[in-house]
C-alpha cells in the first residue's frame, strides 16, 4: 500500500463517519420537531378544554396541592445573636463550604455564652 491509498482511505474513513454523523443529527432534529409540535397540540386541546370545564364551577376554590419533601419556614430566627453577626456567620458557612448562600437555608442561630463571656 503507498502512501497515496493511505491517505485516500483515511479520507474515505472520516467521510464515511461525518456523514454518518449528519445524519444522526437530522434524524434526531425531525424527532424533536415531531415531539415539539404533538406537545404544542396537546397544550392547545387541552388550554381549549381547560376554560369550558373551570367556567360552570367558579365558587368553589380549589386546595392546593402540597409539594413534598421537607416542610421549613423561611423564617430565620435568631437566639441572642444580633443581625449583622448573623449575616458574617452565614456568608463564612457559604465561603468554608463552597454553596452558593442561595442554595443554602438556615433555620436558626444561637449564640452559645461560654462561663468567662458576660
Amino acid at each position: 500500500m503507498t502512501f497515496v491509498d493511505a491517505c485516500l482511505y483515511s479520507v474515505t474513513g472520516l467521510l464515511v463517519v461525518f456523514f454518518a454523523l449528519i445524519l444522526l443529527m437530522v434524524i434526531i432534529k425531525i424527532m424533536t420537531g415531531i415531539g415539539d409540535s404533538v406537545e404544542k397540540k396537546a397544550a392547545l386541546a387541552a388550554a381549549s378544554a381547560a376554560p369550558a370545564a373551570a367556567a360552570p364551577a367558579p365558587a368553589a376554590e380549589p386546595a392546593k396541592a402540597e409539594k413534598p419533601g421537607p416542610k421549613y419556614t423561611r423564617e430565620l430566627k435568631l437566639w441572642d445573636t444580633d443581625p449583622r453577626d448573623a449575616a458574617m456567620i452565614m456568608a463564612i458557612v457559604a465561603e468554608t463550604t463552597q454553596i452558593p448562600l442561595n442554595q443554602l437555608q438556615f433555620l436558626s442561630i444561637k449564640e452559645i455564652k461560654g462561663d468567662n463571656q458576660e
